[in-house]
C-alpha cells in the first residue's frame, strides 16, 4: 500500500522523547484555522509557487495542460481545482518557482528512511508519525508501525484524537507512546476554531488513559482563540482525572505563516499575536 507523504525531518527533539524522525502524513480532518503546517490539510497533492524566485524567463508560460496557471511577470495565479499536478511547470523551471506537495511511498520505503537514523536515536529516541493526521491513515498507518516494530524502532503517533476508536484499537501495541493534541474543552469554540466537534477526540483520550498508555498532551495556545483562564482551568481539571504522564502547553507561531502565501491560501491567523512568556 501507498500512501501520501509531504515530508520526512530528521533530528527532532520536540516530536516525542529523545532524537527522532518525523514522519508527516498529508491530509487532515480538522481545519485549525492557525495550523503551521498548512501544506498537511489536503489528502492529495499541493502546488507551492515560490514567486521571488521568478526570473521571468517565461519557461513556464504555455507549459500547463490543463490551463491552470497563469503568469504575469513575477506573479501567478493557480486555479487549484484545475491543476493535475503533472510536474511540467516544475520541469521547465530553471530557479525553482515550483514544488509539489506530496508524494506517494509505502510504508517499507518510509522506514528505510528513518532506519538510517537510527543511530542517532539512543536509548529514547524513534521515530514519530505525524501529519496532517496519521490516523486518518489508518491502514497505512498499520503498516508504518509494523514495519518500525520489526526494526525495533521506538514508535509515537502525534494526533488530535479525531478518528474511531476501532482505529485506536488496531495499533494500541504498536505505538509505544501518544503525542494527544487538544485545542479545548468548549466544544462550540472547538467546532468554530477546527471545523471539528471535540467529542470523540475527549472520549478516546479518556479510553487511551484507561487503556494505560504512554501519553503526552499538548495543547496550543492561540490568543483570542483558546486562551480563555475560565476554560484553561476546565481543562486543566478534565486532565488531571486522567493517566497522562505530562502536559504541554505551546505558544502559537508564526513559522508556517508564509507558507500560505506559497500556497495561495488565506491565512486566518493574520493579526493574531504571538503570547509573551509571561502569559505563557
Amino acid at each position: 500500500m501507498n500512501s501520501m507523504i509531504f515530508n520526512i525531518q530528521s533530528f527532532c527533539i520536540h516530536d516525542g522523547p529523545g532524537v527522532r524522525t518525523t514522519v508527516f502524513l498529508k491530509g487532515c480532518p480538522l481545519n485549525c484555522f492557525w495550523c503551521h503546517n498548512p501544506e498537511g490539510i489536503e489528502f492529495g497533492n499541493n502546488l507551492m509557487i515560490f514567486e521571488k524566485k521568478c526570473i521571468d524567463c517565461a519557461r513556464c508560460d504555455n507549459v500547463c495542460p490543463s490551463r491552470a496557471l497563469k503568469r504575469d511577470g513575477g506573479h501567478f495565479e493557480l486555479k487549484k481545482n484545475e491543476c493535475i499536478y503533472c510536474g511540467l511547470c516544475v520541469d521547465a523551471c530553471p530557479s525553482d518557482v515550483f514544488e509539489i506537495v506530496g508524494k506517494k511511498m509505502s510504508a517499507a520505503a518510509v522506514v528505510d528512511i528513518v532506519e538510517n537514523d537510527k543511530p542517532f536515536f539512543g536509548q529514547n529516541g524513534g521515530v514519530t508519525f505525524s501529519g496532517g493526521e496519521p490516523m486518518a491513515h489508518i491502514d497505512f498507518l498499520d503498516e508504518l508501525l509494523t514495519e518500525a516494530k520489526n526494526r525495533g524502532i521506538h514508535t509515537a503517533i502525534d494526533t488530535s484524537g479525531y478518528a474511531d476508536w476501532c482505529s485506536f484499537m488496531r495499533i494500541l501495541k504498536k505505538a509505544d507512546i501518544f503525542l494527544y493534541d487538544i485545542k479545548g474543552i468548549d466544544n462550540i469554540r472547538h467546532k468554530r476554531n477546527t471545523g471539528v466537534d471535540n467529542t470523540v477526540i475527549w472520549d478516546n483520550l479518556e479510553r487511551l488513559s484507561r487503556e494505560g498508555k504512554r501519553i503526552w498532551v499538548r495543547m496550543p495556545i492561540v490568543p483570542g482563540a483558546n486562551d480563555d483562564e475560565t476554560m484553561l482551568m476546565k481543562t486543566a481539571e478534565k486532565l488531571s482525572k486522567l493517566n497522562i504522564e505530562q502536559v504541554e502547553l505551546m505558544p502559537y507561531h508564526k513559522i508556517g505563516a508564509g507558507k500560505y502565501d506559497l500556497l495561495k491560501k488565506n491565512n486566518q491567523a493574520n493579526g493574531i499575536e504571538i503570547p509573551t512568556c509571561e502569559r505563557m
